[in-house]
């Protein structure tokens, strides 16, 4: 019931800022809570950050606190990851999902973007 395509990555300097966009179509998008998802070549999927349906409560991994949040226009069926002060360590494909429940495990998530390359250089 739900399509969702990420937007916004790119090639960047270590320091700089990205923001990524997660589009949804779906009349049915308010309602779903929207997980970020990253993954490094060689490494497993970690969660990024979240944000419950009415945009009320966001959560983040460690590794992001402080440096990325996530937000979301449920008028333009649109969440966002913005992300700042991009380490190399960052560097993945980032991955928008949504689900029914809001949290940080993948299998809460039944929608899925294509995903988007974040390269940051040192």
């Amino acid at each position: 019931q739900v399509q969702l395509v990420e937007s916004g990555g790119g090639l960047v300097q270590a320091g700089a800022s990205l923001r990524l966009s997660c589009a949804a179509s779906g009349r049915t998008f308010s309602s779903y809570a929207v997980g970020w998802f990253r993954q490094a070549p060689g490494k497993e999927r970690e969660f990024v950050a979240a944000i419950s349906s009415s945009g009320g409560r966001t959560d983040s991994t460690d590794s992001v606190k402080g440096r990325f949040t996530s937000s979301r226009d449920n008028a333009k069926n649109t969440v966002y990851l913005q992300m700042n002060s991009l380490k190399p360590e960052d560097t993945a494909v980032y991955y928008c999902a949504a689900g029914v429940v809001f949290g940080r495990r993948a299998n809460h998530y039944h929608y899925w973007g294509q995903g988007t390359q974040v390269t940051v250089s040192s």
